[in-house]
């Protein structure tokens, strides 16, 4: 069977919107990187899918790498390439996946950032000066509780929390559920802020966390106020939602060892990716083990 690539793009874009339920973001990307490539190809090639070769994806992941793109970026269009041909090997329109074999610049893995737990504690500890401040506070206690994503805590619903049970239920990437503690301290913010909350709201929607005119509280609105927060309390190194995550998942490693049980609560598919922690926290033992044992310690000359 041959089509022309751009039908077999929409079919695949389709595919990953209604059947992989993944957010239009990723759709976009996908979108973008793969239109990319299409418009490198030769006009013949372009028409028929099953005459693109591996020397093509090749060429064009080298090309890019020749304008300077970052070895990040590169991995991401070979990864949306082999995924786009997968998906076409699986349609019985391509016998082989001509991005399978082609490699790209090992990644130099960043560990993540983190607050210690002092730090921790001096952001989430804000004056409950104001309404918006227990709203505020309710959403900084549950990232730190519960180790939520951005966009999981501004889609949370009143009907995901059981205060009975001190669970979640979060909808998380490729809308895959899990359920996820939610610490005391949380659930006292949260009760806190639930009376605030039937009183701002203007809508039949069920949101959480939602602004002073009484719909959702947005992504970037909690960015900002993440920030605002941190600069109130004077941390002021870059606070952001995702280094709460981060600070979250190594907290709980520090305490408990538990990698598999970290890895269920952040809901990653793949255990390295938690696994980056486990670095972290050896990095921070090494600093520990460096300043305090006598033995580690070198000699004044």
């Amino acid at each position: 069977m041959s089509m022309h690539i751009k039908q077999c793009l929409d079919n695949y874009l389709q595919h990953l919107s209604f059947n992989r339920h993944l957010s239009p973001l990723t759709v976009s990307a996908n979108q973008r990187d793969i239109e990319q490539f299409i418009q490198s190809l030769e006009k013949g090639k372009a028409d028929v899918v099953t005459e693109v070769t591996e020397n093509d994806v090749r060429s064009y992941l080298m090309g890019r790498a020749a304008q300077g793109i970052s070895a990040r970026s590169l991995a991401r269009y070979r990864s949306h390439l082999k995924n786009f041909f997968a998906y076409l090997k699986r349609q019985k329109i391509l016998d082989i996946n001509p991005a399978e074999s082609v490699q790209t610049p090992r990644i130099k893995r960043k560990l993540p950032e983190v607050l210690d737990v002092d730090t921790m504690f001096k952001l989430v500890d804000i004056p409950l000066s104001s309404e918006t401040a227990i709203r505020d506070k309710a959403v900084l206690e549950l990232f730190y509780s519960s180790g939520l994503r951005l966009s999981e805590l501004s889609q949370l619903c009143w009907s995901d929390l059981d205060f009975d049970s001190g669970l979640v239920r979060v909808l998380g990437k490729g809308r895959k559920e899990r359920l996820v503690p939610l610490g005391k301290m949380a659930e006292q913010a949260l009760l806190l802020w639930q009376p605030i909350a039937t009183i701002w709201n203007q809508t039949q929607q069920d949101f959480v966390f939602i602004s002073q005119r009484g719909g959702q509280l947005k992504n970037r609105s909690i960015q900002a106020r993440v920030k605002h927060w941190a600069q109130q309390q004077g941390l002021w190194e870059r606070v952001y939602p995702h280094l709460l995550r981060h600070s979250f998942a190594s907290h709980m490693l520090e305490s408990s060892s538990d990698l598999r049980s970290v890895q269920e609560m952040l809901g990653h598919a793949d255990l390295s990716t938690t696994q980056i922690y486990t670095h972290l926290n050896f990095q921070h033992l090494a600093k520990v083990y460096d300043q305090a044992h006598p033995r580690a310690k070198k000699k004044k000359t």
